[in-house]
């Protein structure tokens, strides 16, 4: 299917400070649609100028809340090449995620096509300076005006974009976590794994509480014996005990995060002891109480690492690593967006370059 663009004719002013951009706030000025439609499949793949959508009041996704996104990020080079980090990951996610939702299968290949046409038309969004970044934001919606309980016959999907700052303003300080004990995120057998509104929705008051408390984020237990480190709010979290890297394993209620798997990668190129398993908030205070936790870090698009400093846990707070950064967190860090900027050579095969054809 071709693409249509249309550009826009009154093109807004672009940022010319990133520190001053945050997250998730400004939008650039195009956007890519396609619709689908039961017995027809996914049509109309085009790129128009961002703007408000119509939908109906009765449109399925306001009530039943079938909808899935993805998130990903454009980076500038130092030489002003434009770069992506991984975009055949999230896309292949997105499918995981519609397969679960009963979501018609998304054109991997023509989205991916569409988000590149969709950055070189907007590639004057990308910030310059380091650290910043083109957050992208693809998203599915069931849009059928029909208010019943069944699987649309009717979606859009969206592709808009946002030029980000740092995510670290101050600089890569470690942050401090809340122990969610009362309140569950998913469970094994549910969307826990997928990305879908309603796994951010329901994390929302444990975020609240965590926030009450002073804490930047909450650390999610499982859903059953209220026993399992699962992940937090918006990241995968891991342990380093002595030697050994440890991280939560998927068993179908937590994300299969794309920064994850690149940690998981990264290190044991590195020759580290990386494990998938399951790990208990017992396991984690006893190791704190003998010395043997040495870092504790998430990782995430939006973060890539951030290192914990304080975990907290009912009345016992459990300070990390001096609440510095570890030398575990530092070097995945370094490593990481110094891929992702071009700093460092791309030996895993990581990076799309948006003038790169599919």
């Amino acid at each position: 299917m071709n693409i249509k663009i249309t550009k826009t004719s009154a093109p807004k002013p672009i940022p010319t400070d990133d520190s001053t951009l945050g997250f998730g706030r400004v939008f650039s000025d195009h956007m890519f649609l396609m619709d689908y439609k039961e017995g027809e499949g996914w049509y109309e793949p085009r790129i128009v100028p961002f703007d408000n959508i119509a939908l109906s009041p009765a449109a399925m996704v306001l009530h039943y809340s079938q909808t899935i996104f993805e998130g990903l990020k454009a980076y500038r080079t130092s030489a002003g090449d434009i770069q992506l980090f991984r975009p055949r990951e999230n896309f292949k996610r997105m499918n995981l995620s519609a397969s679960r939702l009963v979501i018609p299968e998304i054109p991997e290949d023509l989205v991916l096509e569409g988000l590149k046409e969709l950055i070189k038309l907007d590639k004057d969004w990308v910030p310059h300076s380091d650290g910043a970044s083109l957050y992208i934001r693809p998203f599915v919606f069931a849009a059928d005006p029909f208010v019943g309980v069944r699987p649309g016959e009717e979606y859009m999907f969206i592709i808009i974009t946002s030029p980000s700052g740092p995510y670290y303003a101050t600089g890569l300080n470690p942050v401090g976590i809340y122990v969610e004990e009362n309140f569950v995120r998913a469970v094994k057998g549910g969307p826990g794994y997928t990305k879908t509104g309603g796994n951010y929705a329901a994390s929302l008051a444990g975020q609240v509480e965590a926030h009450t408390q002073g804490f930047a984020q909450v650390l999610w237990l499982d859903g059953i014996e209220r026993k399992y480190i699962e992940e937090v709010g918006a990241m995968n979290i891991f342990f380093v005990l002595g030697d050994e890297i440890v991280t939560p394993a998927l068993q179908g209620s937590i994300l299969e995060g794309i920064t994850r798997k690149s940690v998981i990668e990264l290190c044991r190129k590195w020759g580290m002891k990386v494990t998938e398993r399951r790990i208990s908030i017992d396991e984690i205070t006893d190791a704190y109480k003998s010395g043997l936790l040495k870092e504790v870090f998430g990782t995430g698009t939006a973060a890539v690492i951030s290192p914990v400093g304080l975990l907290k846990r009912g009345a016992m707070s459990m300070e990390i690593n001096n609440n510095e950064i570890g030398e575990v967190s530092k070097r995945l860090y370094d490593a990481l967006t110094g891929i992702q900027y071009g700093k460092l050579t791309d030996d895993m095969g990581w990076i799309m370059p948006i003038d790169e054809g599919v």
